[in-house]
């Protein structure tokens, strides 16, 4: 009896239907004819409602199921798909309210649908997680109706549903073609210019139009009779790192997202990339504390394990230990290594700060410092002041814009490779900056 209670339900028509024989008794008081007519309606409303009750509540149940992926990809479009199958002899209308998890703070899902006789009906939606973790999905209600629509009845499917949030995984698959050719040209993907080439020597081939006349071979020429030149490649299996700054800078939002979390979706794609590139690639976090270290592997396993790895970075309100970074490289980084450090200042006394421990990193390592320009100091800058106190912000705007600039310069000029580049733009420009030193053999 409780659960026929639970999953019986009242439509809209039922209740505009009694609003309006309660207005017809009412108005029956100077008008005594109506009195009858309307203990008719009653009447008929009563059976109708009663029919309702035993078809909906006598026939066959329906089946129903929320499809999830194995795990979703943060800051991505990631699809639901709903199943419904239609169990009962006659057509139905149905609603369904989806739980979706609360970091979603959605609770506004409806969709309606009319379903045939024994038929099935698949429709999906899309979700954008904004945070890494676990996501809990609630019930999957499902309410059906006759044509009447007077009664409902609720059916309940896929409670708890658990889905975890991984790093941009469909991010690194947009990426991964960088790995294949990187002269392919498309919308904010910067052409490099191949500057020289490294001297892992890969094969001797016959000469053909447009090869680099300096790179022929002089005795394989005159065993073959033919132009031979030597054929070079990027060097292999160097150890990349991907260096992540968890401190308290790092918490910065843009468009949803933390400075953290672009972070660790690019240093995903990164080390796909590099990975592809035959190098062998590893992570590192810190804060106050070293978090997480992956040694440099070139195994195919390894991305797993880094994916896993950046999974469970988290970042809190600490002010980040350089020096405790700097010790802990020179004791288990023995080799040298490309270090893709990801890290934020907003003024150049918090720089001068690190400052002697980067350029220390730099003199054993080749170090790239990824930093993000304020794209809401740099909005501010763009837009016409309308009085002076815009006029005075956009001022300040322009000086943190400038502080910025100087900050890069100032690395430059210790020899460390800079990055300075927007939220949205990072991934893409840091897979551009180690194709870049790949090219010009720097490592």
């Amino acid at each position: 009896m409780l659960k026929f209670i639970r999953s019986l339900y009242f439509g809209r028509r039922l209740f505009y239907a009694l609003s309006a024989i309660s207005i017809l008794f009412l108005v029956s008081f100077w008008f005594e004819p109506l009195y009858r007519i309307t203990w008719t309606l009653a009447a008929i409303l009563s059976v109708l409602l009663l029919t309702d009750l035993v078809t909906l509540f006598k026939g066959p149940s329906i089946g129903a199921e929320r499809n999830l992926p194995e795990k979703f990809s943060n800051s991505d479009e990631n699809i639901v798909k709903v199943s419904i199958k239609n169990n009962y002899g006659f057509k139905v209308f149905s609603e369904v309210i989806d739980e979706i998890p609360v970091q979603f703070q959605k609770r506004d899902f409806l969709r309606a649908a009319e379903i045939p006789t024994q038929a099935k009906i698949d429709f999906e939606y899309y979700l954008k997680p904004l945070q890494r973790g676990e996501y809990v999905f609630g019930n999957l209600n499902i309410f059906i109706s006759t044509f009447l629509k007077l009664v409902k009845r609720r059916f309940v499917f896929n409670k708890d549903q658990v889905v975890k949030v991984y790093p941009s995984f469909i991010q690194m698959k947009k990426l991964d073609f960088l790995a294949l050719d990187q002269k392919i040209s498309l919308h904010g993907i910067k052409r490099i210019r191949r500057i020289g080439h490294t001297m892992e020597f890969e094969q001797i081939k016959e000469y053909v139009r447009g090869d680099d006349v300096r790179t022929i071979n002089w005795k394989a020429t005159a065993k073959h009779g033919n132009l031979m030149v030597n054929q070079f490649q990027d060097e292999r299996s160097q150890p990349v790192y991907s260096v992540i700054d968890c401190g308290r800078m790092m918490k910065m939002p843009f468009e949803g997202l933390s400075l953290l979390d672009y972070a660790i979706n690019s240093s995903l794609a990164f080390s796909n990339v590099a990975l592809k590139k035959k190098d062998k690639v590893g992570m590192l976090s810190f804060s106050n504390k070293i978090d997480n270290v992956q040694k440099a592997s070139s195994k195919l396993s390894q991305l797993n394990k880094i994916m896993e790895a950046l999974y469970n970075v988290n970042t809190g309100f600490y002010d980040s230990d350089f020096s405790l970074l700097y010790s802990r490289v020179k004791k288990h980084i023995s080799h040298r290594s490309l270090l893709m450090l990801y890290t934020n200042f907003e003024h150049t006394s918090g720089l001068q700060r690190q400052l002697p421990f980067l350029k220390a990193l730099a003199k054993q390592h080749l170090l790239v410092v990824i930093f993000f320009e304020n794209t809401e100091v740099t909005q501010l800058i763009k837009m016409i002041p309308k009085n002076v106190s815009e006029s005075a912000h956009q001022t300040v705007a322009e000086q943190f814009s400038h502080n910025k600039q100087l900050m890069a310069k100032e690395l430059q000029r210790h020899g460390i490779q800079t990055l300075l580049t927007r939220p949205s733009d990072l991934s893409i420009n840091t897979i551009n900056k180690y194709l870049e030193i790949k090219s010009r053999g720097l490592l």
